[in-house]
């Protein structure tokens, strides 16, 4: 037997793939635009957590699919800037916001018993702090 999910908790999930989109776009054209002394080793780090992201879009949407929704292939809006030190800065909020909504999944996950959805956002969670971690080290905070 398929195991279902509460609305509350696939609205947070498709909330999470859109985000995850977001970014993951976001961080490629970041990659692409990059530009200055310092926009070699920026714009490989972008690339990888782009790639990073996509991939747990894709978990996300399994997860989704598991429950018998159909994921969202609509993103958040993605916030386009100039400057290197712009685009750190609107990344590092981007994963401040991330961290806060796995938590609330995670919590909203146990509160239903759900140990695969906590266990899968528990390290997706893991990731987003290493990638905040990544954006204000490079802005030298």
């Amino acid at each position: 037997m398929v195991q279902k999910a509460s609305t509350k908790l696939t609205d947070l999930l498709n909330k999470a793939i859109a985000r995850e989109i977001q970014v993951s776009v976001q961080y490629m054209w970041q990659h692409v635009m990059a530009k200055g002394l310092e926009s070699a080793a920026i714009a490989d780090v972008l690339k990888e957590t782009a790639v990073a992201e996509m991939k747990h879009v894709e978990k996300i949407a399994e997860r989704i699919f598991y429950f018998d929704v159909i994921p969202t292939t609509k993103p958040d809006p993605i916030k386009m800037v100039s400057s290197l030190k712009e685009m750190l800065e609107a990344d590092a909020q981007a994963e401040e916001e991330a961290i806060v909504l796995y938590k609330e999944i995670i919590k909203q996950a146990a509160s239903e018993g759900d140990s695969t959805t906590r266990l899968l956002f528990e390290e997706i969670l893991a990731d987003e702090e290493a990638h905040h971690d990544t954006f204000t080290t490079l802005l030298g905070q």
